[in-house]
């Protein structure tokens, strides 16, 4: 799994929704971008949403990540962020909109197993 720097593209589900990202933590660097670790996806503005009309909220914020942070890896104590980040968006309907990485940042540093 491919460890997230600040160049990684989070979007929601309708693919069009882009996540704002912004790293923390500038200690860990790859290819010149700070590495991701928690809470970076969370609580991030996403833009663009197409999913949107009289009763249809579009997904506008990320919230908390389900699954994705490396248990094995920490940065200052924070868990790295995997590009299998993935949690619900506030969107319609409620509780089954995700977001998801649609590419890491970088192709060189991953988490081994």
């Amino acid at each position: 799994m491919l460890l997230l720097n600040e160049d990684a593209v989070l979007v929601c589900k309708h693919e069009m929704g882009r996540v704002s990202i912004e790293a923390t933590q500038h200690l860990v660097t790859i290819a010149g971008k700070p590495v991701l670790v928690e809470p970076n996806p969370e609580r991030r503005a996403i833009k663009h949403c197409p999913n949107y009309g009289i009763t249809v909220k579009p997904c506008t914020l990320t919230l908390a990540v389900a699954e994705g942070y490396s248990a094995l890896l920490r940065i200052q104590g924070k868990r790295v962020c995997l590009d299998t980040v993935t949690g619900l968006t506030d969107g319609t309907p409620p509780g089954t909109v995700k977001y998801k990485v649609n590419s890491p940042g970088q192709a060189f540093v991953f988490e081994g197993k």
